[in-house]
């Protein structure tokens, strides 16, 4: 089983999936949990690339390194846990990128991100989503005062984060 959580910075679900963590374990399932982007060599190093300050990275770019942090997390740690049996809790998937990079940077349609998320998938989907809906502010007073890059991308980015997980529960429904 794949279970993803999302939410913008600050929504807790890090926290929420550490405490389903620690019950699936406590209970004898053979659970393991990643973040995205991480999980393997090549994504914590696209993850530390991503969220430097110190760089632009113009949208398609982040959309393209956000996918290929997912392409090799899927291909290599997901799908062999799954394959075993394992369930697999995920901070973050690809709805974070058609929240984030859709909803929120608004430069490329919704269309296109759906085909990459596909792609760097091979069409994985979770099973179930947990999103945490929280007010901005609330969300904004949880973030710690060292900003990443995709933290400074102010309120009003994050409004639109906000609007499209909104629309993401709605359009996929039957697993949120």
């Amino acid at each position: 089983m794949l279970i993803n959580f999302e939410g913008i910075d600050g929504c807790g679900k890090t926290t929420q999936m550490g405490l389903l963590l620690d019950r699936l374990l406590g209970n004898g399932h053979d659970t393991i949990a990643l973040r995205e982007p991480g999980g393997t060599d090549v994504s914590e190093a696209i993850r530390t690339l991503l969220l430097d300050d110190k760089y632009h990275i113009e949208p398609i770019a982040e959309l393209l390194l956000f996918s290929a942090a997912r392409a090799q997390l899927t291909a290599q740690r997901i799908r062999p846990a799954l394959h075993s049996g394992q369930i697999v809790l995920l901070d973050r998937y690809y709805d974070s990128t058609t929240a984030y990079q859709g909803y929120g940077r608004q430069q490329l349609s919704l269309e296109a991100i759906d085909e990459v998320n596909k792609v760097a998938t091979g069409g994985l989907e979770p099973d179930v989503t947990f999103y945490f809906d929280v007010d901005i502010d609330l969300a904004f007073s949880r973030r710690s005062a060292q900003a990443d890059r995709m933290e400074q991308s102010g309120r009003d980015f994050y409004q639109r984060v906000r609007d499209g997980d909104r629309a993401l529960a709605i359009r996929h429904a039957d697993r949120f």
